[in-house]
């Protein structure tokens, strides 16, 4: 595909004996929202930390615009900024002001002077609503702010695609929405996004392209009126059974 910005071929993670992954293969295009979505310990959340690099893959190929990187490792620094990550316990910096936690990387990975960086992390900040916190550190956020900084962080590094970790799984169930609905304004407005979700009604409603893994293997993927209106395994059938009414 030409807009196909990353590809994954038979990527595999093995922890000693024990096989997470196994010969996972799909793509991601300019403006695809995928949604990952399995049990607890399928595999979703070790996929994501292998192709951000967290985790070193086992085998397999990590392909980022025609480039292997399994081989070629570009400053995985500079390539983290561009296949950026939101995880679930939001990762802030404690220390830093929610301002400085979305300038620190710009500056120091991006190499931007401060006052770019500035007005990036205010534009950011804004567009999710966390404007009027800058001075606040993270202890006096709620859980839904401290995410949805960790969001504006994220883009404030001006990713090609953003990692989404289950980004909702560590709130209380009223501040779900509010993160929720940044990301639907995100993926309204062409952000291309990879998420491992459990909110089954955000997968079929916002994504275009949905993956459903079970023991750490790819059961059925496919757009989500497919997945969820007529799946054609099984497991996938069972699954859903679970979230989804009719």
């Amino acid at each position: 595909m030409g807009d196909s910005i990353l590809e994954i071929r038979h990527l595999s993670k093995a922890f000693g004996k024990h096989v997470v992954l196994r010969d996972i293969d799909f793509s991601v295009s300019k403006g695809d929202v995928t949604c990952i979505i399995g049990a607890s310990g399928s595999g979703k959340s070790t996929l994501l930390r292998c192709i951000n690099f967290l985790e070193e893959p086992t085998s397999g190929e990590i392909i980022y615009h025609g480039l292997n990187m399994m081989e070629s490792r570009m400053n995985e620094a500079a390539y983290r900024a561009k296949v950026g990550m939101v995880f679930q316990s939001f990762n802030l910096f404690n220390n830093m002001t929610v301002l400085k936690n979305c300038m620190v990387g710009q500056e120091i990975v991006l190499k931007k002077d401060k006052e770019t960086a500035r007005k990036n992390a205010m534009y950011y900040l804004e567009k999710v609503g966390m404007a009027p916190y800058i001075n606040a550190k993270p202890r006096q956020l709620s859980g839904g702010q401290k995410q949805r900084v960790a969001i504006a962080r994220a883009l404030a590094m001006e990713p090609e695609v953003l990692l989404f970790d289950e980004p909702t799984s560590a709130l209380d169930p009223q501040m779900v929405g509010e993160v929720l609905s940044v990301m639907r304004k995100l993926a309204n407005e062409g952000l291309t996004m990879m998420i491992v979700t459990h909110e089954m009604a955000f997968a079929r409603d916002v994504s275009n392209h949905v993956v459903y893994m079970a023991g750490g293997v790819i059961v059925e993927e496919g757009d989500p009126q497919q997945v969820f209106g007529n799946p054609k395994s099984e497991q996938t059938k069972e699954f859903l059974g679970r979230f989804v009414n009719g």
